[in-house]
């Protein structure tokens, strides 16, 4: 699968090391002169397969985590400092001088995005440009939330000012499979919103963070953003065993938010914003239109070799059916085609963890043992970076490919007689993110939707599972999130309602009509953002 030469276009080439040997803390991207840690690609660049290395970060410990720790402590300083209490207008204008400098640094982040998480290129783009878009939507989102706030309510003889306020500091830790993406639907939100950030990114996909850092210092008051770099271990054990963290937001396993949570002191105090695993599955029943179905369920678990949460990871098909949607199925999988990210009309692409090909042949070996077969011919086929995707059927509940989120290139098939049947396997499952229903009888579908909407949060009909549009909640039940991301929700996720309450007299309508006539307040405002 991978040729003997590659041929890398002169703009993708990697033609220096990134070595990122700067953390930002307290508004200073601080020299690190101690360990490091290099950054491998699994893609070769060279005539015999050999990994590529791309550069080192540095391997802090747990006094720079204290620092990050303390910069961002010193900048909230219990809600008095100069981000949490600066005027809405203030900290939206921070915001635009940011997203107006990530814009420049589009190439090499999209370069760095196919190299370390191997992310082809349309989609490596549509990453960076769909993270653009996200933060003026959030700006926009944000300044209609004020509008809306820049009133007084009067109820029972009482006035309030009601406004959402940030919640304190904030550990920000993203997913490898959208690590600029998914990782800024958290950072974006919690920081417009007033809290103050400590953000470790994920373990692949972290050097294209590195053409940011200068935006982020230069945007953002000293200590409002903090980057560090190493363990999540070493990181952030300690800072969560401070109990001083306001809000965990995460995504990635419920294992490790498990872990974390499990070491914050006053779990009580702790908020969370989680984005977690998924077993989302498909079904496509007798009357299902199968060129749509087919077509939608490659897209739904196949696109960036089955490496997304909303992943369809198992489908399954009506009995009556499933032999001709198999054989299609299987077809459209052997057509695609693999290749290096820069390629023209690739699919599937180099897997960025060292460990993947094995793991998934280890789930393809387990499921053949127990019964299940490759129905396509290329399914299984492994080069050192890359194994092929398997469609295995028929699977059974024993098998491990049935009981683990496989992140990557198989795709299991079960065929069912009676809806219940996989509609018990979801309400059994410790997942409850999204489904794919496909058919077209309404008096079919009707009922098979009031089910499915209260075991999992979306529903898509006749088409893949899917995060966006970026503006529709993305949340789950079960193991599979804890509170909601979008642009509207994610406001809401990292603040709180607050408000100021006045006796309505005299002496009270006195002192509020003087601190908005002399604007003293940032926070008591009737003032308009357009």
């Amino acid at each position: 699968m991978n040729s003997s030469e590659p041929k890398i276009p002169q703009q993708y080439k990697i033609t220096s090391l990134l070595h990122q040997n700067t953390y930002l803390v307290n508004g200073e991207l601080k020299a690190w002169k101690g360990e490091t840690t290099k950054v491998f690609s699994t893609i070769s660049s060279t005539q015999e397969y050999k990994q590529t290395l791309l550069g080192t970060i540095p391997n802090l410990t747990e006094n720079e985590a204290n620092e990050v720790l303390n910069s961002a402590l010193s900048a909230y300083d219990n809600g008095q400092g100069l981000w949490p209490t600066m005027k809405v207008e203030t900290r939206i204008k921070c915001m635009e001088k940011f997203v107006e400098q990530m814009k420049t640094k589009r190439a090499e982040v999209v370069k760095l995005l196919m190299w370390e998480i191997g992310k082809n290129l349309p989609d490596s783009e549509k990453e960076f440009d769909r993270t653009v878009d996200y933060i003026y939507d959030t700006i926009e989102d944000y300044k209609k939330l004020d509008r809306d706030s820049a009133k007084f309510e009067k109820n029972d003889g009482v006035y309030a000012h009601i406004r959402r306020g940030p919640l304190g500091v904030v550990l920000c830790l993203g997913p490898y499979n959208y690590p600029l993406n998914e990782t800024f639907t958290l950072l974006i939100p919690a920081l417009i919103m007033g809290n103050t950030v400590i953000f470790k990114p994920a373990k692949h996909g972290v050097l294209l963070i590195s053409p940011l850092l200068e935006a982020f210092q230069n945007s953002f008051p000293k200590g409002v953003v903090n980057i560090i770099y190493g363990r999540g271990r070493v990181l952030a054990t300690p800072i969560m065993q401070s109990g001083k963290i306001d809000v965990l937001a995460l995504i990635g396993n419920s294992k490790s938010a498990n872990a974390l949570q499990s070491q914050h002191p006053k779990g009580n105090r702790l908020r969370m914003v989680l984005g977690l695993e998924a077993k989302n599955p498909a079904i496509i029943l007798p009357d299902a239109d199968l060129d749509l179905a087919v077509n939608e369920c490659i897209t739904g678990s196949l696109s960036f070799n089955g490496q997304r949460c909303t992943a369809l990871k198992v489908l399954y098909v009506h009995e009556s059916i499933v032999d001709e949607f198999n054989k299609r199925f299987s077809e459209k999988v052997d057509a695609l085609t693999f290749g290096n990210p820069w390629e023209d009309n690739v699919k599937l692409t180099p897997l960025p963890e060292v460990d993947k090909p094995a793991y998934i042949q280890n789930l393809i070996d387990d499921a053949k043992t127990k019964g299940a077969n490759i129905l396509n011919k290329k399914g299984g086929d492994t080069t050192e970076n890359f194994i092929f995707p398997a469609v295995l059927y028929p699977v059974t509940k024993d098998m491990d490919v049935y009981k683990e989120e496989q992140f990557g290139p198989v795709v299991p098939v079960i065929s069912f007689k009676d809806i219940k049947e996989p509609l018990n396997d979801m309400a059994e499952s410790n997942y409850g993110q999204q489904v794919s229903l496909f058919g077209k009888n309404v008096n079919t579908l009707a009922p098979i939707i009031d089910s499915l909407v209260n075991l999992v949060c979306r529903v898509n009909l006749n088409s893949s599972c899917q995060r966006g549009p970026d503006v529709y909640p993305f949340t789950g039940r079960k193991d599979s999130a804890y509170s909601t991301l979008s642009v509207h929700d994610a406001l809401r996720s990292f603040s709180i309602r607050t408000f100021v309450a006045a006796k309505d007299n005299d002496y009270n309508k006195t002192i509020l009509n003087e601190i908005l006539e002399n604007k003293t307040s940032n926070f008591i405002s009737t003032d308009y953002i357009l």
